[in-house]
């Protein structure tokens, strides 16, 4: 009966019960010793002092039934301290268990705190968190660890959305944009098939049919970088965009000698935390970007440094006009832009989509300006990895 009683009480309850138990406990226990000591105490040699009238001729007779008057006393006296202690003993325990039954509510506030957070956490709302109250004591170390686990929690279901998403866009996007080099074999093979095909005519399908192939595998790269850039770096290292920069003009240093630009560079160290790797594909297609879109004698200005707090990668390029409202929209996937040339070299339209995706989830930002006299204005910023100002 004890245990099923018991297990019907709450926490506050069984605290309570245990505080007004031991208060109980103890009053007793000093009840008994005080009622000891009183006994011993009362116990002692009773003296009577008689005293004669003068001239009287003996003294008086002692009066009859005195030690059993004085025992009498002695009882009356131990059972009204028994009866008066029960009682104090009863009032101290209810005080005992209303005080017991206030500071268990006051002890158990933060676990019921984090009861209340705990059912109003779901898997799509994982944003509630425990309150930390001071001191620093055993429920506040609770309430952070719980805290720490919900961050974590959010953490991850917030990579598996952006994995998701990351998958839901590249098979759209592949199906899209696959359709057409596709279509385009099935064409050259079907004309090239109708009839009885000589050489030449063989040879000019397998030229189509390689040519769709080679703008089929651009645009599956593409996108596999897009999905694998779109995803929190699961390991932030050290790494300098100025590196990056450098590294990337110097990778297209042949290119821009080919279509005539000129790179010029102005790059301090703009040091950050994240995934080298993908912040060299960033730089790349920055500078890959501006070269496409350039003209003859045109030029490149790289610049890479620390402002406000934050590190920046920017790149400015000639080129053709670009309107004002159109610059942002660049950054879209498989968005080109309107000159000829870059058009005929039949790129993938994702690498200023990758820039953003990049910059995206190393915590940054990427914005792009129109130039007035032709061209874009690039400008990648990422949190400080020193926290510096060059």
């Amino acid at each position: 009966m004890r245990p099923r009683l018991t297990a019907r009480l709450t926490a506050r309850g069984r605290l309570a019960l245990l505080h007004t138990a031991m208060v109980s406990v103890a009053g007793a226990v000093l009840t008994v010793l005080i009622y000891l000591l009183m006994r011993r105490s009362l116990g002692t040699r009773t003296l009577v002092e008689r005293r004669t009238a003068p001239g009287a001729a003996q003294e008086p007779p002692e009066p009859p039934g005195l030690p059993g008057l004085a025992e009498r006393a002695r009882g009356e006296a131990l059972a009204t301290l028994v009866t008066q202690a029960g009682i104090a003993l009863m009032v101290v325990s209810l005080l005992a268990a209303a005080l017991g039954w206030l500071v268990a509510g006051r002890v158990l506030r933060p676990i019921r705190a984090m009861t209340v957070t705990a059912r109003r956490v779901s898997a799509e709302n994982v944003s509630e968190r425990v309150p930390v109250n001071a001191p620093a004591d055993e429920l506040s170390g609770l309430a952070t660890t719980v805290n720490g686990m919900l961050d974590r929690i959010q953490r991850g279901i917030h990579e598996r959305d952006v994995a998701l998403e990351s998958q839901r866009m590249f098979t759209a996007n592949a199906a899209h944009e696959l359709r057409t080099p596709l279509a385009t074999m099935r064409t050259a093979i079907d004309v090239t098939l109708d009839g009885e095909p000589g050489r030449e005519e063989l040879t000019t399908m397998a030229h189509d049919v390689r040519a769709a192939v080679e703008q089929s595998r651009r645009t599956l790269d593409g996108l596999l970088a897009l999905a694998g850039s779109q995803a929190a770096p699961r390991e932030r290292l050290p790494a300098d965009l100025a590196d990056a920069a450098d590294a990337a003009l110097g990778d297209a240093a042949a290119e821009a000698r080919a279509r005539g630009v000129t790179p010029r560079a102005r790059l301090r160290p703009a040091r950050v935390r994240g995934e080298p790797v993908l912040l060299e594909r960033m730089a790349r297609n920055l500078v890959d970007n501006a070269l496409r879109y350039n003209h003859p004698g045109g030029r490149i200005t790289v610049q890479a440094g620390t402002a406000a707090g934050e590190a920046f990668l920017r790149v400015a390029n000639t080129g053709p006009r670009v309107a004002a409202e159109a610059a942002d929209g660049l950054f879209a996937p498989f968005v080109r832009g309107d000159d000829d040339r870059a058009r005929a070299e039949r790129g993938a339209g994702l690498g200023l989509a990758i820039v953003r995706a990049v910059a995206t989830a190393h915590g940054g930002a990427v914005t792009a300006k129109a130039r007035p006299a032709g061209g874009l204005d690039i400008t990648v910023r990422l949190p400080s990895g020193d926290g510096g100002a060059g």
